[in-house]
């Protein structure tokens, strides 16, 4: 329950519509108990006496208060409706900031389509249950109070058949409530299951098509469509007992009503209006306990989604900004200093080890080394992806711990393996880079980048839209944008992961004699290819998540058994000695 009341806090901006929700469905309720009695007057006292002008009186009266009712409950929706949508936004901002504000490390800990589920499918049932649960929330007791008092009022004899059934019903809910209650939390698991098969097939879909494995892919989505299915039936299938055990209990009171009352009748202690307008309040008693059951279970499902809702504030950011940074970025400059680093503190190994290293400022460093050997890993500690588990890490002559977040990470910019281009003009791509860019340093970008000439050929240029992802362009056109987009910060340092991967040698080329004139950058470039890096000041060689050799190429070449064997590998004899 308290996940429910951490969640339910978020309603606290919009208290004055929900206070207004609650007080417009009490008198609502209120307008519909007065009826029964007014009818019980026409049938016991206007009717036997035939007094047409008391019986159109209390019928205009019945009449009134059924408009009340009705404007009373259109204003309840109104300011139901506004608290609801306030609060599903609320709450899903103050969730997406959350998850803005995680690192690497706390991103591994949730997946892709639970975080989705998590921003819409939960926050969803959560509005649901404030839409659909607030009026029987209120209503239900309301009339469940009133209505037993009301018929106590009218006859106590009868009215102790409600004595009986009253607990019988508590039992039988809390039956039901037991036994759904973890159902639904499998429920949602379900979900993120087949959002992830989903997310999974729209990603990949050349990649299905290419292998075609189309069939294999439609018996995934049909494995996790039918547990989803097979989890959500058995969930309602509990769940809809509360409706025929609650109309069973209540329907076998009516029974019993009807029989006494019946005999109070002939026994002259009772009339029949009187007996009338009784019923009408064990219907509304009878409403009155459905909503409250139904309340009880939407609860329990909403108990769940606000569960899943809680993980996600709960989880503590890896990385947070010092509260009183003390350092500064001066230059260009990096240092490891002994850093050792695993994905988990509780792995046995580390992931890299004894990391000891000094960049310049202002120079080229090439880093190569064999798949898993940890280059991506290194140059993420750079800008504070990850932190450091032994060292430190050293930007400018500053611990990067020690440095505000946002300036660290402006001075510092990555080119990621993976291009990532959001949908909009590439204008609007671009200006991640720098918002107040001017056209002029936009097209110098590009001309960097060697991204001018196909950008440039676009009858909008830089106004042209691009798709998701860049999915209109060539995989070495949006490494190129996403090149542009990291000049346009002008930092310090400057990041190449693998980043010229999907273009022509004479294009990288092209691009590594631009970057050669940025003398006061600091740039690292990770890379397969041997003659991307061969003209590095410094050449970095990782093996095993350990530092295997530095030096300059012709140091390497000459003295490097590691680095003989890549160049032998790659060059096949085709330049001796490196030169273009």
């Amino acid at each position: 329950m308290n996940d429910l009341k951490r969640v339910f806090s978020f309603l606290k901006p919009f208290r004055k519509e929900f206070l207004a929700a609650i007080l417009f469905v009490i008198a609502e309720t209120g307008f519909e108990l007065v009826i029964p009695l007014l009818m019980a007057d026409i049938i016991d006292t206007g009717i036997p006496s035939r007094d047409i002008h008391y019986i159109l009186r209390i019928g205009i009266r019945m009449g009134i208060l059924a408009v009340l009712s009705l404007l009373t409950g259109l204003l309840y929706a109104r300011y139901a409706a506004r608290t609801a949508m306030g609060y599903g936004a609320a709450i899903r901002e103050a969730e997406f900031e959350k998850i803005q504000s995680y690192s690497f490390s706390n991103l591994d800990h949730f997946s892709t389509s639970s975080l989705i589920t998590r921003l819409t499918t939960d926050i969803t049932v959560m509005q649901n249950a404030l839409t659909g649960g607030l009026r029987p929330m209120i209503r239900g007791p309301v009339m469940l109070v009133m209505g037993i008092f009301l018929a106590f009022v009218m006859n106590r004899q009868l009215a102790l058949v409600f004595i009986v059934c009253t607990p019988l019903l508590g039992i039988i809910l809390a039956v039901i409530v037991r036994k759904v209650a973890p159902l639904y939390g499998r429920q949602q698991t379900c979900m993120d299951q087949l959002n992830r098969v989903v997310q999974e097939n729209i990603t990949a879909i050349r990649a299905i098509k290419a292998f075609v494995r189309g069939d294999r892919e439609e018996e995934r989505f049909q494995e996790a469509n039918e547990t989803l299915t097979d989890t959500s039936r058995t969930t309602f299938h509990y769940a809809v007992l509360n409706v025929p055990s609650f109309q069973l209990t209540m329907y076998t009171a009516i029974v019993l009503i009807l029989w006494f009352g019946g005999n109070f009748i002939q026994t002259g202690s009772m009339q029949v209006g009187e007996l009338t307008g009784f019923l009408s309040y064990v219907m509304q008693i009878i409403n009155s306990l459905m909503m409250i059951s139904n309340v009880f279970l939407m609860l329990t499902r909403s108990l769940a989604s606000a569960r899943r809702i809680c993980q996600v504030f709960d989880e503590k950011p890896a990385l947070s900004a010092p509260e009183h940074p003390t350092g500064t970025i001066r230059d260009g400059s990096i240092d490891f200093h002994h850093v050792s680093f695993k994905y988990h503190r509780s792995a046995k190994e580390f992931t890299m080890q004894d990391i000891d290293l000094h960049i310049p400022s202002g120079t080229t460093v090439g880093i190569i080394g064999g798949t898993g050997s940890s280059k991506s890993t290194l140059v993420q500690l750079i800008p504070r992806l990850y932190d450091v588990t032994e060292g430190s890490v050293c930007v400018g002559g500053s611990d990067v711990r020690e440095c505000p977040l946002d300036e660290l990470r402006d001075q510092v910019a990555i080119v990621l393996q993976k291009n990532v281009l959001f949908s909009g003009t590439i204008r609007e791509n671009l200006c991640w880079g720098n918002p107040t860019a001017t056209e002029e340093e936009l097209w110098e970008a590009c001309r960097i980048a060697c991204a001018y000439e196909f950008v440039s050929s676009f009858p909008k240029g830089l106004d042209t839209m691009l798709e998701e992802g860049g999915g209109n362009l060539s995989g070495g056109q949006r490494q190129r944008l996403c090149i542009a987009r990291a000049l346009l910060k002008k930092p310090r340092v400057l990041i190449f992961d693998d980043s010229t991967s999907a273009v022509d040698t004479a294009t990288e080329s092209e691009i590594r004699h631009a970057l050669s004139a940025l003398t006061e950058t600091t740039k690292l470039i990770i890379a397969q290819r041997i003659t991307s890096v061969m003209h590095a000041d410094q050449i970095v060689i990782l093996e095993d998540g350990r530092i295997h050799a530095v030096g300059n190429h012709q140091t390497l070449l000459a003295s490097d058994p590691v680095y003989q064997e890549i160049y032998a590998s790659q060059m096949k004899g085709g330049m001796e000695d490196g030169a273009n």
